[in-house]
């Protein structure tokens, strides 16, 4: 009788049993990850021009939408996808001040396939486009609502200039102070495929009012008497989902550039050229994503005489600090520095997400080279000046100013600066940019430095003017 075998080795069909038990996992693994596509984060980023509507992923989400006009709304069925809270969040993240969109209904249309509407207060242009991870974020999901009959900025400029002077009534009823003045003499079939979200809608936090600015003192400097508005387009960098870069305490350049120009803003309005009548137009006035290329054009459709683009500029050393001024160069940068701020600030479109497809070839081509030397020339004259009056309230950076290809720069037509007002990574210098007091001096000091470099250089005339 033979001994049994204690020590006997697998046989061959117990070695394929495992085998095929492990293509069995991997394969219930595939399967698994093609459909588990993991919702980080939503947003929602209402302004004037446009609102957009993120969704962030841990992968790429697959799409298919389809738009109705009446009444308007845009579907959007996004596969791999299951209903999740940070879904449902979309629908209490619309604000009612929304300009563009109604609402937002979330629903499991089928197995794995989220149904998502948008609904509309009016006629839209809808553009759904993915985003590739950049910076801190994953893969993202954009959609952008553009109004159909978008607003003529300039046309907004004139109207808003004759209700001040009683030309044309207000539409509200509301009216602030005035601040102090500066003058320079001389059936829904899609609705019932999905299911409405119960969570509650939050309303918007209230934005407390910036302090009365101090009384400026008078500057009397004598101008050549144009009759038309003057217009100075002021270009708070980054915003949305571009924060721009962020202090050692957590401040955010994008937040601290847009009060500064809101501060500058109120003194522009107050200011007279000759007689004239001054008014600021912001590239954004909100925080929303205004791709660089759009920037110029719409600096260029109001025809502004001035472009002041704000920063707060941040470097790898924290000891770095001081405020600068850069103008557009044709011949290379000024320096090293120059050339590598201008690198890292033309990469905001990548951060903020730009639908590259839809990027006209008209803005390619003003990005690439629309730069003159009489515009240049123009630049640094305003730079210089600018450049004087923030030496008077801060450090500079720089005693000159400086020169590199920044895209925001180059409309051939508008003399165009770029204002690094201080270093926000300079643990220092952002305490001190957190501070309204400090906001309030550049704010006077950049309009000090616009009305000097007019009494230099009158605006030419126009033929659009009130």
């Amino acid at each position: 009788m033979n001994p049994p075998l204690h020590n006997a080795r697998p046989t061959p069909p117990t070695r394929r049993t495992v085998l095929q038990a492990g293509s069995l996992v991997l394969l219930l693994g595939t399967q698994q990850i093609a459909r588990g596509a993991t919702i980080v984060a939503v947003r929602v980023w209402p302004a004037p021009e446009y609102s957009r509507v993120t969704l962030e992923s841990d992968q790429p989400l697959r799409t298919k939408k389809f738009f109705v006009s009446t009444p308007p709304r845009l579907a959007v069925d996004i596969e791999g996808l299951d209903l999740s809270p940070e879904l449902r969040e979309l629908v209490a993240k619309v604000r009612p001040d929304d300009p563009n969109i109604a609402g937002i209904r979330v629903g499991q249309n089928a197995p794995g396939v989220v149904r998502l509407v948008v609904d509309l207060k009016q006629a839209a242009l809808p553009q759904v486009f993915s985003l590739a991870p950049v910076a801190a974020y994953g893969h993202r999901l954009v959609f952008d609502l553009y109004p159909e009959n978008p607003v003529d900025p300039l046309e907004a400029l004139i109207a808003e200039r004759l209700r001040d002077t009683g030309e044309i009534t207000p539409t509200s009823p509301h009216h602030e102070a005035p601040p102090p003045s500066w003058s320079l003499e001389a059936a829904d079939p899609l609705g019932e495929l999905i299911a409405r979200a119960d969570a509650p809608r939050k309303p918007a936090a209230p934005v407390a009012a910036p302090a009365a600015p101090p009384v400026p003192p008078p500057i009397t400097l004598k101008a050549r008497h144009t009759d038309r508005l003057i217009i100075i387009a002021l270009d708070p960098g980054h915003g949305g989902e571009d924060p721009g870069a962020v202090g050692p305490a957590g401040t955010r350049e994008k937040d601290v550039v847009l009060k500064v120009a809101h501060l500058l803003r109120e003194r522009i309005n107050a200011t007279t050229v000759g007689g004239n009548p001054m008014r600021a137009y912001l590239t954004r006035d909100g925080d929303y994503f205004v791709p660089l290329g759009t920037r110029v054009q719409k600096a260029q459709r109001v025809q502004a005489d001035l472009f002041v683009s704000i920063h707060a500029d941040a470097f790898t050393n924290p000891a770095a600090r001081g405020a600068s001024v850069f103008a557009l160069s044709q011949n290379g940068a000024s320096s090293s520095a120059a050339r590598w701020l201008a690198n890292k600030e033309n990469q905001a479109d990548l951060v903020g997400g730009l639908n590259v497809r839809a990027k006209d070839r008209h803005v390619q081509r003003a990005l690439i080279d629309m730069s003159t030397t009489a515009q240049i020339n123009d630049s640094l004259k305003l730079g210089s000046v600018l450049l004087g009056e923030i030496g008077n309230v801060g450090k500079l950076h720089k005693p000159r100013v400086e020169q590199a290809g920044f895209a925001v720069l180059k409309a051939p037509d508008i003399p165009s600066v770029l204002v690094e007002t201080a270093f926000i990574s300079n643990p220092q210098e952002e305490a001190r940019l957190r501070t309204g007091a400090y906001q309030e001096q550049l704010a006077d000091a950049l309009m000090r430095g616009i009305i000097r470099y007019f009494a230099k250089n009158p605006p030419l005339a126009r033929s659009r003017s009130v």
